[in-house]
């Protein structure tokens, strides 16, 4: 089968990761830059070229979208939908996920757990939003974060309105959450492939750092979910219309909460982590949902 990995390079661990499951499994794997591809808008047949030449060939594609190139990557992708391939991730999916104000909307509609969270426009109300969450300290949140940066913690009032009043006036959209202590600084990341929850680990943030990323120089190590914790998961995905994700999530005085879906996850963490072949589980994904069509 031929299968195209978007991806804005090679070199990326997860991308390299399924190009070798991909051959591994007898496939003939293409790299394509996303943000290089060039789009054919034709009734009777549309078309993706990349590097001069229509990518006719492919039978599906695998999408490693950033997030600073999430309105092109789902561009693409919705093309090759027109195209009729499958597509482990689906354009409509990848968008409504990388929206964070969105994706937690959907979540509460869908009665999944998520900390107690609030937008505000205007910095004079700050006082009586943050009561509605339980008081002080909160985390202010970049609706665009990714790694954690633009993730922040105030501890009182006068960090929560000097952090505000710079984001509003950089016009950056944020939200305030509450802030889980029982929590330790640890988060549980949970990878899902079509459905089934193929990898746990938990991320527990360094010292003097309440930001669990691996990215911020977090330590890991393999986890395993609640029979609670996986239904959890496994709604999550199912209300995101998501193939393949990862659920993090915090263990709080009242269960798990989601705190974010991730529609792109990188592999090398949780793979080198739990020893656990994803890329393996995302073609095998892929050649069971191609030969269903």
């Amino acid at each position: 089968m031929n299968i195209g990995i978007l991806s804005r390079g090679p070199q990326l661990y997860s991308t390299h990761s399924l190009w070798e499951a991909g051959q591994r499994r007898g496939h003939f794997v293409y790299i394509v830059d996303h943000t290089q591809c060039q789009l054919l808008l034709e009734n009777d047949q549309p078309m993706v070229y990349f590097e001069g030449r229509p990518l006719h060939y492919l039978k599906a594609i695998i999408p490693r979208i950033g997030a600073s190139v999430t309105s092109q990557g789902a561009a693409v992708i919705r093309q090759f939908e027109l195209m009729g391939l499958f597509t482990s991730t689906r354009s409509d999916a990848l968008l409504q996920s990388r929206d964070k104000l969105f994706c937690l909307q959907r979540l509460t509609q869908a009665g999944i757990p998520i900390p107690r969270t609030l937008t505000i426009s205007q910095p004079e109300y700050l006082s009586e939003m943050v009561e509605a969450l339980g008081g002080f300290p909160v985390v202010i949140k970049l609706l665009e974060s990714t790694h954690g940066v633009g993730v922040l913690l105030a501890e009182n009032m006068t960090q929560a309105t000097s952090i505000l009043e710079v984001l509003m006036r950089l016009n950056q959209r944020v939200v305030i959450q509450e802030f889980i202590r029982e929590a330790e600084g640890a988060d549980i990341r949970a990878f899902v492939v079509a459905g089934e929850v193929v990898a746990t680990m938990r991320r527990q943030a360094r010292d003097g750092e309440f930001r669990s990323n691996l990215h911020r120089g977090a330590s890991a190590t393999p986890d395993e979910l609640s029979p609670e914790e996986t239904q959890i998961v496994k709604a999550t995905v199912a209300a995101m219309g998501l193939d393949i994700a990862g659920v993090d999530l915090l263990r709080s005085s009242r269960g798990a909460l989601v705190m974010e879906v991730n529609a792109s996850p990188g592999l090398e963490g949780i793979e080198t982590i739990t020893g656990v072949d994803i890329a393996a589980r995302i073609i095998k994904l892929v050649e069971k949902q191609v030969k269903g069509r």
